[in-house]
């Protein structure tokens, strides 16, 4: 039996018959089994947009070849019983607990917020009434705030192939498209993450873990050195090892973090608004039509860096998405994005941002603490504005301007939009440096100043990051951990689910 690679050009709406036959054409052969590798759109050509595939296969009629081995996650598995305390339920959190739990520990998660299903329906009461929901909102909860958002599947960090791995088999067998798998640039959709969460909930529970919802963190007891219980709403809970994965809007469990000695160092992160569009104004913009066959919507992703300005981007670009009301406190008003599988709505939305450091925000030279304050206060002004969760807004060509924009348009924001003046709201480093990234935008992307900005996006990623020494351990504890976004060193699904599971496995290396 044979094998090999081949890379293939493929039609946007080509089919597995389709594939077979251009494989069979290819190879000369009759007789095969095949598997997608890896498949990624091009799209730098309107006239030839294709997909780009590489197909693994394996025939008699073959000569040679072998293919390569795929990264494995071995876990050390133990029979000792130690106990763990996981506090969140988000990716990084959620695969720590998962790793200690078959490594033999008794494992039990905390996570403030509430089940999926029962947040669901709180998240859907909440954008109906306006009135906020602190066990039900898009910040907190099970899955975290990964759950309801576009779900995507990609990470810029390396080494991690084995972990990349592990949750995407995850996944799939938790109720993911098997295309996760192999496409470039994979993505769930929210609808299919709310399905995946739930049933990785019930994996874990049948191995033997604990899950408590709405249960919060208040506090650690420390001695020497050593966290030896949680004090948490339901009770004080004992265990030989923490994981801390809170997240990066979790402010109380940072300050007490702060208070019990855990040090902190503070690092860029990113502030801006969140630009929405009409979908097919992206279509057109990236395609040079208004659909194409076989392809759920456009994407894209822009930069801008110039001498002397703050680098903008865009970021968690959500095709066909929505935006949603992201606050995870009542006197806060903050906005992000989200898609459901098929990306089939009427909207495109991104994070708008600028990368800038505590300090530069401040004008001094900050700590952790500050940093929080800084960050929290902005959120709360936003909030002030309006004195709802309306969404503050301008159109993109009004706020180069510097002018309050008279009309709303529609929008996909559930809780309606109030004009305001955005270039006023935040500081006029990121304002300046923002106005000349649309500007850039706007020659990269024909119709991107068409769109409009809503804020504030303030949750691309933490603006601190816990000082760990060399075994991953919070430094100056021996048994505490932190990791995830709310770690500083993890941002998005896989990262932070890798960054757990790194964590998992020293811990489960050291018995």
């Amino acid at each position: 039996m044979g094998y090999k690679e081949i890379d293939l050009k493929l039609p946007t709406d080509f089919d597995d018959q389709f594939l077979r036959n251009k494989i069979g054409k290819e190879l000369r052969i009759k007789n095969f089994r095949f598997r997608i590798l890896n498949k990624s759109l091009d799209a730098r050509k309107s006239s030839f947009i294709h997909w780009q595939t590489r197909v693994g296969v394996v025939s008699d009629e073959i000569k040679g070849g072998i293919q390569d081995k795929e990264p494995e996650l071995v876990i050390p598995r133990g029979r000792h019983g130690k106990k763990a305390i996981v506090l969140g339920s988000g990716p990084a959190g959620f695969f720590a607990a998962f790793i200690l739990q078959r490594a033999g520990f008794m494992t039990t998660i905390l996570e403030r917020g509430a089940e999926v299903e029962k947040r669901d329906r709180g998240i859907l009461q909440f954008e109906k009434s306006g009135v906020f929901d602190p066990v039900c909102n898009y910040a907190f909860g099970e899955g975290g705030a990964g759950t309801f958002s576009d779900g995507k599947l990609t990470s810029r960090s390396k080494h991690i192939s084995a972990e990349k791995k592990y949750i995407l088999d995850s996944y799939i067998r938790a109720g993911a498209p098997a295309e996760i798998g192999y496409l470039t640039h994979p993505h769930v959709g929210s609808d299919n993450l709310k399905i995946i969460v739930k049933n990785l909930r019930r994996d874990f529970i049948h191995m033997g873990g604990t899950i408590l919802f709405e249960t919060m963190l208040e506090d650690l007891v420390v001695q020497d050195g050593k966290v030896t219980a949680a004090v948490t709403s339901a009770g004080v809970m004992d265990a030989s090892v923490f994981v801390l994965a809170p997240g990066h809007s979790s402010y109380e469990t940072y300050r007490m973090l702060i208070n019990r000695g855990v040090p902190f160092r503070t690092k860029n992160f990113a502030l801006g608004f969140r630009a929405e569009h009409p979908q097919e104004i992206i279509n057109r913009g990236q395609w040079g039509r208004a659909e194409l066959p076989g392809v759920k919507a456009a994407e894209y992703r822009l930069t801008s860096n110039r001498d002397g300005r703050l680098p903008v981007f865009t970021f968690c670009m959500c095709p066909g998405g929505m935006v949603v009301p992201a606050t995870a406190y009542a006197t806060a008003n903050i906005v992000n994005g989200m898609s459901m599988y098929l990306r089939d709505g009427q909207f495109a939305n991104a994070a708008c941002v600028a990368g800038i450091h505590p300090d530069q925000l401040a004008g001094r030279e900050t700590s952790a603490m500050d940093a929080l304050d800084l960050l929290q206060q902005l959120e709360e002004q936003f909030f002030q504005y309006s004195q709802s969760y309306q969404a503050p807004f301008v159109t993109i060509s009004d706020f180069l301007k510097r002018r309050v924009s008279r009309k709303a348009p529609e929008t996909s924001y559930p809780l309606g939009l109030i004009p305001a003046p955005l270039w006023e709201m935040i500081p006029e480093v990121v304002v300046s440096s923002i106005a000349e990234g649309l500007q850039d935008f706007s020659r990269k992307l024909k119709g991107y100043d068409e769109g409009i900005l809503l804020g504030l996006e303030s949750k691309t990623s933490a603006p601190v990051q816990v000082i760990r020494d060399e075994t991953g351990r919070c430094e100056g504890f021996s048994n505490l951990y932190l990791a995830g976004e709310g770690s500083g060193y993890a941002g998005g699904i896989i990262s932070s689910g890798a960054d757990g599971i790194r964590v998992a496995m020293r811990i489960a290396e050291l018995g």
